[in-house]
């Protein structure tokens, strides 16, 4: 059976019939008279279109016409397989099923921006090289050097990665794509993929398959995207439509029939967001993935090799397992769109990247992803086949512990995961019954960095007063007490015992005649539920921070006071017994510590009168009932204008090195947690366990034996202006 194309053209003139286009279609032949068995005529005009039928029918016309007749050749079968297949072949059929096929060509090396460092030391070695081949002199130390020079600045660059950096290595061009983790994990010719959603479609985005691992069968989904432009554009940059998610979703219940384990492999930057899919319904396509993945029955382990981008990762992302690439980033709307949102500019991306964590450690850390899986350096493209097999082995370590589970623990296992993300508990559990007032009770607050002012300012008025009953002081603290008073009060409401209070109050106005023991007993135990409650709802982490602080200030104050006073009538006591003798020698020892802080030499006379009368004033405060734990001076004489120099070029070297040694063991992180878990009130324990952890890597990461040689010559310059 031939198809030909007929076009037929007018060739008369005039007429209102002179524009006539026919075209025709022909499935049996064509006589010189046009008489044909199945001819299918469309006869186009300037007003219209009409379609007309002309089978067993002749074709007469008055003006004469042309035909142009083109056979067009049929396209060639589009199947996998070769057409000079092996008919011996006795393995590897299923190879041949499969579209994926190698590279013809070598991709070409892309350098990400900050990799540009790497470039050039890759330059001078390929330099030097090119230079021992032509001349023939041996440059083998040179290009040692620089190979060692350009490993080491690789686990540099490598071991310091920002968030944006690493989103730029999981979007790398070059990154290995879905299928290729999957031919590298799999056994030979153990891997079949299957298609299509039985309902019209397969969408080239979303790949599934079946495939072996050591002998046992799994279910394979993940999103694939294309290594060059042409793929990317038939995968459509890894962004599945609803079709694709409804074809994974068929392959989930396949496999949950059968007793397959799924592994999903997530790496798309979200689901296709055009109108034709919103129409074709991908939010409920997407919806249906997340609720039938929560009740699968068999083992599922997630693995994000590139980007995670929203629901359209998560629709194949609800797994008892999820592993994350050390490069990988799952996000919840990506870096330059978050950018764009709250800062209105793209340019402000990798703050976006920072402040979403989005990368697999964060994701560790908060306990979403139960393992980040380890790449090369230079990230997974380096060595693709490598970074498989740490796939396979996070997998198939996962699998020994959920193959201990049965149905019901791995559903439940599975549930428990995402219940636990962001679950935070803080005091004792809220009643559902019970209405809260949802407003800050801190709304009018301080700040915090106002209130430390206030309370430094407080400690030294009341220090520098002349006495305890200064006047200036005793203002400051009555506007204290007034402000606290005002946030109990505000407290109190907000707790909701204002009105238990007020109806207590009566209570004890209308029992304040009686004298019946009972019912003061009874008053009293409510009082003491209610200072109980109070209490209760003021130490919740978080809560009344601004009223804290203050109660916290004025207790500091008081003990202060409490103190001044002490030792102001201390002082007057000891200065009761001190006899007149001590008190001139008293006078000695003031005048001996001025020269001594002036850089006066030793006098031994001196130093001999000034023992004597230290001793004489032990005794006297000791005949005072005083205990002595220790004598000091005052104040400490300045050292000499060279080793008061000596010791800040000293302290300036030890603060680099300490800077030094923060940047090589990447400790910024570990800081930035300090000072979070520090900002919202943890224990103390896990503070000083932070504390000591830091401490410990940046001496671990100093350089001691510099800083010690510096530190002896400091004690040796010491000595000679001591002596001197």
């Amino acid at each position: 059976m031939t198809t030909l194309s007929l076009i037929s053209r007018n060739c008369g003139s005039g007429g209102e019939n002179s524009d006539w286009a026919i075209e025709c279609g022909l499935q049996t032949g064509v006589h010189k008279d046009l008489f044909v068995g199945g001819l299918l005529l469309a006869v186009r005009r300037r007003n219209g279109v009409w379609l007309k039928n002309l089978a067993g029918s002749r074709i007469r016309s008055r003006n004469r016409f042309h035909v142009i007749a083109k056979i067009q050749k049929g396209k060639k079968h589009d199947y996998p397989w070769p057409d000079d297949i092996d008919p011996n072949l006795s393995s590897g059929h299923l190879s041949y099923l499969s579209y994926f096929k190698p590279l013809t060509e070598k991709p070409k090396p892309v350098t990400l921006g900050f990799e540009k460092p790497l470039v050039d030391l890759e330059k001078k070695i390929i330099e030097v090289r090119r230079m021992a081949d032509e001349t023939g002199l041996d440059f083998s130390d040179q290009i040692s050097s620089l190979e060692s020079k350009y490993q080491q600045a690789l686990k540099d660059l490598y071991t310091h990665l920002t968030p944006i950096q690493r989103l730029t290595i999981a979007r790398h061009p070059n990154r290995p794509t879905v299928l290729d983790h999957i031919l590298n994990i799999t056994d030979k010719d153990k891997w079949v993929e299957l298609h299509g959603d039985r309902a019209g479609y397969n969408d080239p985005a979303i790949v599934t398959g079946i495939g072996s691992i050591d002998g046992k069968s799994f279910m394979f989904i993940g999103h694939q995207k294309g290594r060059n432009t042409k793929e990317n554009i038939e995968r459509n940059f890894a962004m599945p439509t609803p079709h694709g998610y409804r074809k994974a979703l068929r392959m989930m219940k396949y496999a949950d029939h059968h007793g397959f384990p799924i592994i999903t492999f997530i790496d798309t930057p979200g689901a296709f967001a055009d109108l034709k899919s919103e129409e074709l319904g991908q939010g409920e396509a997407i919806a249906q993935n997340l609720r039938t993945m929560f009740s699968l029955k068999v083992p599922i382990i997630s693995v994000v090799t590139g980007e995670g981008g929203s629901g359209g990762a998560l629709a194949i992302g609800c797994a008892n397992k999820l592993f994350m690439l050390e490069n990988s980033a799952f996000y919840v709307a990506s870096p330059e769109a978050c950018a764009a949102i709250l800062w209105k500019s793209a340019q402000a991306a990798p703050k976006a990247a920072e402040k979403l964590r989005i990368t697999a450690q964060e994701h560790y850390r908060f306990k979403i992803a139960d393992g980040v899986i380890p790449e090369p350096l230079g990230g997974a493209h380096a060595d693709p086949v490598w970074t498989s097999q740490q796939i396979k082995f996070a997998i198939t370590q996962a699998m020994e512990e959920l193959e201990k589970m049965d149905t019901e623990e791995l559903i439940r296992h599975r549930m428990l995961k995402y219940r636990s993300i962001g679950g935070f508990q803080e005091g004792t559990p809220v009643e559902p019954e019970r209405k809260r007032n949802m407003k800050l009770s801190d709304l009018n607050a301080a700040k915090a960095g106002d209130l430390e002012a206030e309370l430094e300012d407080l400690k030294k008025k009341i220090l520098d007063a002349a006495g305890p009953s200064d006047p200036i002081t005793s203002e400051k603290l009555e506007k204290l007490k007034e402000d606290v008073d005002q946030e109990i009060n505000n407290a109190f409401i907000s707790m909701g015992l204002q009105e238990k209070l007020e109806s207590l109050q009566l209570e004890l106005s209308k029992a304040s005649d009686s004298s019946d023991n009972q019912t003061l007993n009874l008053l009293k135990e409510k009082v003491d539920r209610i200072m109980l409650e109070f209490y209760h709802n003021l130490t919740r982490p978080g809560a009344y921070l601004g009223l804290k602080q203050k109660l916290e200030m004025l207790n500091m104050a008081n003990r202060l006071i409490e103190l001044k006073e002490k030792g102001e009538k201390l002082k007057t006591e000891i200065n009761e017994k001190v006899p007149p003798e001590v008190i001139a020698k008293m006078e000695v020892l003031k005048e001996a510590q001025e020269k001594l802080s002036e850089g006066d030499p030793f006098d031994e006379e001196l130093v001999e009168e000034v023992e004597r009368a230290k001793n004489e004033l032990i005794e006297v405060l000791k005949s005072a009932n005083l205990e002595i734990i220790n004598v000091k001076n005052r104040n400490i004489p300045p050292p000499p204008p060279d080793l008061a120099e000596n010791i800040a070029k000293v302290n300036e070297e030890i603060a680099k090195e300490i800077e030094r040694a923060i940047n090589v063991t990447g400790l910024y992180k570990k800081i930035v947690e300090l000072r979070a878990e520090i900002a919202k009130g943890s224990s103390v324990e896990t503070v000083e366990k932070l504390k000591a952890e830091i401490r410990e890597q940046i001496i671990a990461g100093m350089d001691v034996t510099t800083l010690k040689e510096e530190f002896e010559h400091l004690n040796v310059v010491d000595l000679e202006s001591t002596e001197g």
